[in-house]
């Protein structure tokens, strides 16, 4: 069984809820963002997402664009990402997975991007901005190369996205589906728990419809708000942008992971 599937697995065996971490990888640093990244999964990170550093991130907000900048400026990239995979595997086996936006990958070779990063440790990726019904020959590499191909659901969804989803998940076990729990950038704020109960029933019904574990993701930056969500029925939540901003400030973002897996497991 793959390495996100095996995880998922046994968490939902244990009645646990999932919790993914992202963090950009070369911000502040190349090995600042390693070793926040292997802190992360000893603080309680299931799945770490190490982001790659884009110039258009058009789906994240402030906080991660700003990363990306820097990371971009202190010559971060696709290639230096898998790098940085491939020292995090060294450390740690929690499953990794890619997560960045389709042109770096394009400009790459989807074949050339799936075969380097998987082996340098790389479970999966998930790419912003290439839809699952576009997806085809970018879940062909994958599944010949034994990773997942996590597609993305939104609130504004259409019934055919969601087919096309389950369509996907039959051909590729995508080791979770990722809804995006609101419409809008990542690191939103100014809401209330309550949208995002509304977010993890939501989860919970892909789930049934769909087959495949779903985790919310987007504005989730608190241990309340990953509890709201997972509470409501979600198989896990994502913790991106808070992060984030705790590596702009100086500070370790694992706190805030320990928080969060402590706040989970207490449900």
């Amino acid at each position: 069984m793959p390495r996100i599937d095996e995880t998922m697995a046994a968490l939902a065996a244990k009645g646990r809820k999932a919790l993914v971490a992202y963090l950009c990888m070369g911000d502040p640093s190349h090995e600042a963002s390693i070793d926040h990244a292997v802190a992360c999964a000893e603080a309680g990170a299931d799945v770490l997402e190490l982001g790659v550093p884009f110039s258009d991130p058009t789906a994240d907000g402030a906080a991660i664009a700003q990363a990306s900048e820097r990371a971009l400026l202190a010559s971060g990239g696709l290639a230096r990402a898998i790098d940085a995979a491939r020292a995090i595997r060294a450390r740690t086996a929690v499953p990794l997975i890619l997560f960045g936006y389709y042109n770096p990958v394009f400009v790459r070779g989807e074949e050339r991007t799936v075969r380097e990063a998987r082996e340098a440790g790389v479970d999966g990726f998930l790419v912003v901005d290439l839809p699952v019904d576009e997806a085809g020959t970018m879940r062909a590499f994958c599944k010949r190369a034994g990773a997942a191909l996590v597609p993305l659901l939104t609130p504004t969804s259409s019934p055919a996205r969601v087919e096309a989803t389950k369509a996907a998940v039959r051909e590729l076990a995508p080791g979770f589906v990722y809804y995006v729990s609101l419409t809008g950038v990542t690191g939103s704020a100014g809401r209330e728990h309550e949208w995002l109960g509304a977010a993890g029933a939501r989860a919970a019904e892909l789930r049934r419809e769909i087959g495949a574990p779903v985790v919310v993701g987007f504005g989730i930056d608190s241990p309340e708000k990953a509890r709201a969500a997972a509470r409501a029925g979600a198989d896990g939540v994502v913790v991106g942008s808070a992060l984030v901003r705790l590596v702009a400030s100086g500070v370790d973002p694992s706190g805030l992971v320990r928080a969060m897996r402590k706040t989970l497991d207490a449900d």
